[in-house]
């Protein structure tokens, strides 16, 4: 059963009023990008603006913070996230608050984190009526896939032990109007896991005149190249989404020399586990066939990424209780009607989490490509309209309030 809330409305119009705060927060962050697991500027402000607000922010591993609301009604623990890094992309925009450092919040984690700080103020105003405890999780690490995991190896989940959790992301450049809300609807993966893999080929160099002296690697890498991807055209069912993809081929470097090694660099992403561990086990054995066939010795470096994003029934249908409480029955779509089959090819560390505790994920339309939002994220020209981000700091504090409501 999930409850419906008469004064829902009341963080959203609490959200409308911090919306001027939300733009000065976003914009500071946006011009200050930075990478991977090493945000100082960026959690040292984060930090600083909760501390404001009477809250007492704790670090968790590197840069990672977290900060816990409520607690004086017992119940459960919901644990809501923002990542904060940026992207080593050089801005191509004409923003006043545009980056310079060569750096750029292409993905939109400015906006989480901002729509985050502005919940956390906002249920921090509403601490006496949350029947448990909310918490914070403002991670570093997400484009490299290495902050949740981080954060959850340094005890994110525990003390107190998280019971669910919930994500929440912006889009740019789609063709919905922007504020319209996007939600997950069976329980099940909506983003790939993410693998990389590294193929190192040793032949024997030659005279570029005389190949039969020469175990060719580049002759050897074409082979493989061609070979990958029958696993996806010939070994994957149609009805299952999977995708191998080399970015990086390269060996030689003159036009008449057959070189001694050669490499070769991909990508892997599935939806289920079983696939993920089927298409691993297949890299290695036809990279070992081919370097046999041709007599070159081929190793495979293979890591893994993240895992795939779950999200669980329950909380997907307390994610669409929530917002059309607060927003309106009208104010969102159903995944599937945006995307074909409700499938995110991308990947989101996010997923370690999912994968440990019950979860559900919310993305916002940041960007309509009617209204000059044509560039998709990632991409050096691409744009967020900071109209939404007080309709995300509703949502994370609602969603927060309502579930552990529904679930006392």
């Amino acid at each position: 059963m999930f409850i419906v809330i008469e004064e829902a409305g009341d963080f959203l119009g609490m959200a409308h009023q911090l919306q001027e705060k939300l733009v000065m927060y976003r914009h500071h962050l946006h011009a200050v990008p930075e990478l991977d697991l090493s945000l100082p500027r960026t959690t040292a402000y984060v930090k600083e603006v909760l501390e404001s607000m009477g809250l007492k922010p704790t670090p968790v591993g590197e840069s990672g913070l977290t900060v816990t609301i409520g607690g004086q009604h017992t119940g459960k623990v919901i644990l809501i996230r923002a990542d904060m890094d940026g992207l080593p992309i050089q801005e191509e925009t004409d923003l006043s608050f545009a980056s310079l450092n060569g750096n750029m919040h292409a993905c939109g984690h400015d906006l989480h984190t901002s729509m985050l700080l502005g919940a956390a103020e906002i249920l921090k105003a509403n601490e006496e009526q949350l029947h448990g405890t909310v918490k914070l999780m403002f991670q570093p690490g997400e484009e490299t896939l290495h902050g949740a995991k981080m954060m959850i190896e340094n005890g994110i989940l525990e003390n107190p032990k998280v019971d669910a959790a919930m994500m929440l992301h912006v889009l740019t450049g789609m063709p919905i109007p922007v504020g319209q809300f996007v939600l997950p609807e069976a329980g099940e993966a909506i983003s790939a896991s993410s693998d990389w893999f590294e193929v190192i080929i040793r032949g024997r160099g030659a005279h570029g005149a005389m190949p039969s002296a020469a175990v060719d690697p580049l002759n050897v890498a074409a082979h493989l190249h061609l070979a990958l991807q029958g696993i996806i055209s010939r070994e994957i069912s149609p009805m299952e989404s999977a995708v191998l993809t080399i970015g990086v081929m390269e060996g030689g470097n003159t036009n008449n020399v057959i070189p001694y090694t050669a490499r070769m660099k991909g990508s892997v992403r599935s939806f289920n586990a079983t696939l993920r561990d089927k298409m691993e086990t297949r890299i290695h054995e036809i990279s070992a066939g081919i370097g046999e066939t041709f007599q070159a010795k081929v190793e495979v470096i293979y890591t893994r990424g993240c895992p795939e994003v779950q999200t669980d029934n329950g909380l997907n249908r307390q994610m669409r209780t929530t917002i059309a409480n607060t927003f309106g029955a009208s104010s969102f779509i159903g995944i599937t009607q945006l995307i074909p089959g409700g499938k995110l090819m991308g990947s989101e560390d996010f997923a370690f989490v999912s994968q440990a505790v019950p979860s559900t994920s919310v993305f916002i339309n940041a960007g309509n490509t009617e209204e000059g939002y044509g560039y998709p994220m990632h991409h050096p020209k691409t744009m967020f309209s900071d109209e939404v981000l007080y309709k995300g700091a509703a949502a994370y504090a609602a969603f927060a309030r309502d579930w552990l409501e529904s679930n006392r």
